[in-house]
């Protein structure tokens, strides 16, 4: 009887936990992955696309690829660091925004592929997750809480309008 109670208890709680909409951890999940990007594009800029000298000296002096064994020094370190100033504050935008969600996340995504071969034990406490995150919205794409839906929404209202003129 008690094992019965036990059962339909986890079961109700399982069923109210499965009625939060997707659209919520969608958006957390965009706001999650942005925060980090964010903070991190926000160092690399001294004013309007000027890239900082902490930037600067990081891509041309300490930042190495780290690829079979080996430590690379970036190809063109100023190119990269305007690339990634600027995708790390871009896609943060898109992201909360969620417009062009699943581009954005894939932009983080391959942000982080280098990011983790410039910092290789990074792995597990920072980009591991930011791969999982940027992975699920690839996937899932924003949700019903996204630019992309409501856009997708209107341009559908239109494309229907124009295909049957009202009379």
């Amino acid at each position: 009887m008690i094992t019965e109670r036990l059962v339909g208890l986890v079961d109700r709680a399982d069923r109210l936990l499965a009625a939060v909409p997707s659209a919520v951890p969608l958006l957390a999940l965009r706001v999650a992955l942005a925060i980090p990007f964010w903070r991190s594009g926000l160092t690399k800029w001294d004013g309007f696309l000027n890239l900082s000298s902490g930037a600067r000296y990081l891509f041309e002096q300490e930042f190495r690829l780290h690829i079979f064994g080996q430590a690379f020094a970036y190809p063109a370190p100023l190119a990269m660091a305007f690339l990634a100033g600027m995708g790390e504050i871009v896609l943060p935008i898109l992201l909360v925004l969620g417009l062009g969600t699943r581009f954005a996340a894939l932009g983080i995504f391959a942000m982080t592929i280098i990011i983790q071969l410039t910092i290789p034990d990074g792995f597990v406490n920072f980009h591991l997750p930011w791969f999982a995150m940027a992975l699920t919205l690839l996937v899932y794409g924003g949700g019903t809480l996204s630019a992309d839906r409501l856009l997708g929404a209107l341009f559908a209202s239109r494309l229907k309008e124009s295909a049957h003129p009202a009379h």
